[in-house]
């Protein structure tokens, strides 16, 4: 746990990292609170706004029941098993149980479609799925081609033919389970990557990612927890961000979290739940950050009082971060982080100046440089790549069945990233573009988030994604997709209009030369920008105008 200083140098040198040689997730985050037997874990609500309430204890001894229940039906150390299920109760036992199995848990997205599901059932070789009756449908279709799939259970809704009833499974089995004696560095869950650069890789971590995430969740949250401390995310338990950020650390800590079923997330639903159930925390996407920002006078309409507000995922810009003292009266502290090095690089309000731009500094425990092709740590302000030194306990052990994928991840003990960057003198690190997403127009080298920031400024724009166009004089121009908010109509005047508006503000090789309106932005299932997405349409596009 990070000790309280007055510097952000203090804390982070009196940090030392304390991983015992057997560890268990699911004893860390359940059973070690279960004798306070009032001890609040879970508040949830349904989409017809039922709630019920679950305590440590209640949590223990249902998770007992399913670990019971997937071992008697041949389920044992080691084997995968999905976890196909929105933020609910069933979720959150599910992975304890997993856990204390000595089981690998996989998080699924409940969006994803037949085909996403069979790639990564497929390559997980998963044995059983826990999932609902909303998706199990989906399962069957394919569950022919996955030679590896035994078991489906499902936890609501009748299940099907060839489907085991979760709960009436649970009712069966015994509340007594001795979990298994896991080492810290065993292997317990498989979080698959968003797909942004190719094939989704399944990045395998071990019971340790836990204790190495739990630092940076008390730095962001200025020094979580303390009291009265309730944390929520809109972001699903099936990603990094919402699982290992949120749910897992808060119960390492005994902080109650609150789950809510929701199909589509609602700005203006979200700032009646953060005052209903007394939100003081919350892990924030980017976008989520945006639609909330459009909700017209929250402060005289919603009773909320929150503590902290985290964000990652994508760079906040000034307009946010203002948004965020003047409307929730917080500073927003954003982190950074990936699927297979999560939570690395942050914010703590209450111990360092928050720079407009940076993501922060590097969280106490973690070594983050930015370094050239050869690993060489640059100088400060030069353009590198992040990279994490290894050992790290929140790093990934190795993508599953992918060696060459995870040498490729490395130079030497650096964990490369895949974004670029730069540390100043004072070591904040300020992101600059995905490798892939850089900018080379007139021998500029042009990161988007700057540009997506000052857009973000006009009063007309409610979301951006800035690409490089191909262009045979420049090799690329920037071009800029944009949203528009509701009402306001797409006109050639208002685009040039945009592009002005940015050229006066930033510099002029960094100005939108082509403004395309569009109703909505290709996104991965996390919320970030597919901008891959709009560069491949645009050399389609390119193509086909030269043939």
């Amino acid at each position: 746990m990070l000790q309280k200083k007055s510097t952000y140098d203090e804390v982070y040198q009196s940090f030392h990292w304390q991983i015992p040689e057997f560890y268990n997730i699911g004893v860390d985050v359940c059973d070690k609170w279960a004798d306070e037997r009032y001890r609040l874990a879970l508040i949830y609500e349904d989409e017809g706004g039922r709630t019920e309430k679950f305590t440590f204890w209640d949590i223990k001894n249902l998770s007992n029941r399913l670990a019971n229940a997937l071992r008697a039906q041949g389920i044992a150390r080691g084997d995968r098993v999905g976890i196909l299920l929105p933020q609910c109760p069933e979720t959150a036992i599910a992975h304890v149980a997993v856990y204390k199995l000595g089981g690998i848990a996989i998080p699924l997205f409940t969006l994803f479609g037949p085909d996403a599901l069979e790639y990564r059932l497929m390559n997980s070789g998963a044995k059983a799925v826990v999932t609902d009756g909303a998706n199990v449908g989906k399962l069957l279709r394919i569950r022919d081609r996955l030679p590896d799939l035994k078991l489906l259970f499902v936890t609501r809704g009748k299940p099907e033919a060839g489907a085991i009833d979760f709960w009436a499974s649970l009712e069966k089995g015994s509340t007594r389970f001795e979990p298994e004696p896991t080492r810290a560095d065993d292997p317990a869950l498989i979080i698959y990557t968003s797909g942004t650069t190719g094939p989704p890789k399944g990045a395998l971590h071990a019971h340790r990612v836990v204790l190495g995430h739990v630092p940076g969740v008390e730095f962001f949250h200025n020094f979580f927890p303390k009291k009265e401390d309730v944390y929520w995310t809109p972001a699903d338990w099936a990603w990094i961000g919402g699982l290992i950020d949120v749910l897992l650390p808060s119960w390492h800590h005994g902080v109650p979290v609150v789950a809510y079923r929701a199909k589509k997330f609602d700005p203006e639903q979200a700032f009646h739940f953060i005052a209903k159930y007394g939100i003081r925390n919350a892990f924030m996407p980017p976008t989520a950050l945006k639609m909330m920002r459009q909700v017209q006078d929250p402060k005289s309409r919603y009773d909320y009082r929150m503590r902290t507000i985290g964000c990652g995922g994508e760079t906040l810009g000034e307009e946010l971060l203002d948004w965020g003292r003047q409307v929730m009266d917080l500073e927003i502290n954003e982190f950074y982080g990936q699927t297979e090095v999560n939570l690395v690089v942050g914010n703590c309000c209450e111990i360092m100046p928050v720079r407009r731009g940076s993501m922060g500094k590097p969280i106490p425990g973690h070594h983050v440089e930015v370094v050239d092709a050869e690993g060489q740590i640059v100088p400060p302000g030069t353009v590198g790549e992040i990279a994490i030194l290894r050992p790290d306990p929140v790093m990934f052990l190795n993508y599953w069945q992918n060696p060459q994928a995870t040498r490729d991840k490395f130079v030497g003990d650096w964990s490369l990233t895949g974004d670029l960057g730069k540390k100043d003198e004072d070591g904040y690190i300020w992101y600059v573009a995905r490798k892939d997403d850089v900018i080379t127009s007139s021998g500029y080298r042009i990161g988007p988030a700057e540009i997506e920031d000052c857009l973000l400024k006009h009063p007309a724009v409610t979301m951006s994604a800035v690409i490089g166009k191909p262009d045979p004089v420049r090799t690329e121009v920037v071009k800029a997709f944009v949203v528009l908010k509701q009402g306001i109509p797409a006109t050639e005047g208002l685009a040039a209009e945009i592009r002005e508006f940015v050229k006066t503000r930033l510099a002029a090789h960094e100005y939108p030369r082509e403004v395309e309106f569009v109703t909505e932005l290709p996104m991965t299932s996390t919320g970030k920008i597919m901008r891959g997405e709009l560069r491949k349409e645009e050399i389609r596009k390119t193509a086909q105008m030269t043939t």
